[in-house]
């Protein structure tokens, strides 16, 4: 596309990608010295660029990964307090059309399928309410005739009485769709793009919808368009070989969102593989140390963000991640379809390592200084309302 056509619409995040300089930036998170952290760590807080995020990534940065963290939980608690947002995924349905070699849910695997009925997604909320959660996630695999948009409109609007914030983690959509969502009381939007890079991107992505890179790359864009309040990227670390790579475009993503969509709330989740019924083994994993102190750089490169961190993790990573940056947190999740009142009824899309209640979560972060946040928006508190305060 010639320079002239970009100019002729809206700039969009592919374009950014494509002439952001990431194997340069890449470069840097591997070569980066003591002075280039230390540079990076002198800036002010707002002021740092995604070259300093590649100087925090580097290995010279973690042997700073005490000073790092000093400098990533002050900004924490001055930004967002000492207090973490809860949430609980909600899985709708392990049905699934597209194949992917990582996910448990892929097309070609001989799972157990489900797709919940109505009655049964309020089951399922319901016991989640009584547990405290007042944001659920709606998740489910990539089926457009068993969870269509019309199927989600009506488990949106199903709980909207007895759930103020609900979010979606399901196939990616066109603006209309999004816009009927938003319309039923969608307010949360997560859409992992999984990889940065295309060629690893279209290895692990064989067939169907999930094929389409820039379709699912500007699905984001499109929710916040349609109204949408809060937009959750990520990439899936362990299926590109270079975590520091993906971490720099996931930042990218986000500092891109945040300065376009400034009213949305944005997260960034850096997820870890974890067993599932694919098989899938990460060539390269990512350990505990780089994890620490990716959470670090993340929450120093863009402090507004906010940081997700999943049951994926193990309870005691959890727990010291919690003053690194970590903002939101899932507990006592399930990953199968109708797991909270029928486990073992169909197949898990992963493993999870965190198996603590709701309630053991909460008292542990009451224990160490934090207060768990069940709810923190409602649709009556909308924007016209605030403005007439």
């Amino acid at each position: 596309m010639s320079a002239a056509a970009v100019h002729s619409r809206a700039v969009t995040f592919r374009d950014e990608l494509d002439a952001l300089d990431l194997p340069g930036l890449a470069e840097h998170a591997r070569t980066a010295t003591a002075t280039d952290v230390d540079a990076a760590l002198a800036r002010s807080d707002g002021h740092r660029d995604l070259t300093d995020a590649a100087a925090l990534l580097s290995d010279a940065a973690s042997n700073r990964l005490e000073d790092l963290a000093q400098a990533a939980h002050e900004l924490t608690v001055r930004r967002f307090g000492r207090t973490v947002h809860l949430f609980a995924p909600l899985y709708v349905s392990n049905e699934c059309l597209s194949t992917c070699t990582y996910c448990g849910f892929a097309k070609n695997l001989e799972i157990r399928r489900r797709t919940l009925l109505l009655p049964e997604v309020q089951r399922e909320a319901g016991l989640l309410t009584q547990q405290g959660f007042r944001h659920l996630l709606l998740v489910s695999g990539e089926h457009i005739k068993a969870v269509s948009p019309a199927y989600l409109a009506s488990c949106i609007d199903l709980l909207q009485g007895e759930v103020p914030s609900i979010s979606i983690e399901t196939q990616v959509w066109d603006a209309d769709d999004y816009a009927l969502l938003a319309e039923a009381g969608c307010d949360g939007v997560v859409i992992y793009q999984e990889t940065y890079d295309h060629d690893t991107y279209r290895a692990v992505h064989v067939a169907g919808m999930k094929r389409h890179e820039d379709f699912r790359l500007a699905g984001p864009e499109r929710a916040a368009d349609a109204g949408v309040r809060r937009l959750g990227i990520g990439a899936l670390l362990g299926l590109h070989h270079d975590w520091r790579a993906e971490a720099l475009a996931t930042l990218a993503h986000a500092r891109y969102l945040i300065r376009r969509f400034w009213r949305t709330e944005v997260t960034v989740s850096f997820p870890r593989m974890r067993p599932s019924a694919s098989g899938f083994q990460p060539a390269n994993p990512v350990g505990d140390r780089d994890f620490a102190q990716l959470t670090c750089a993340a929450r120093l490169a863009v402090p507004d963000v906010g940081i997700v961190l999943s049951t994926r993790e193990e309870p005691a990573l959890r727990d010291g991640l919690l003053g690194l940056g970590v903002t939101h947190a899932s507990a006592g999740s399930h990953t199968e379809p109708g797991g909270y009142a029928e486990p073992e009824q169909a197949q898990e899309q992963f493993a999870i390592s965190d198996h603590r209640s709701p309630a053991a979560f909460a008292a542990m972060l009451r224990a160490r200084g934090y207060d768990p946040v069940w709810k923190d928006w409602s649709a009556a508190l909308s924007l016209a309302e605030l403005e007439r305060l």
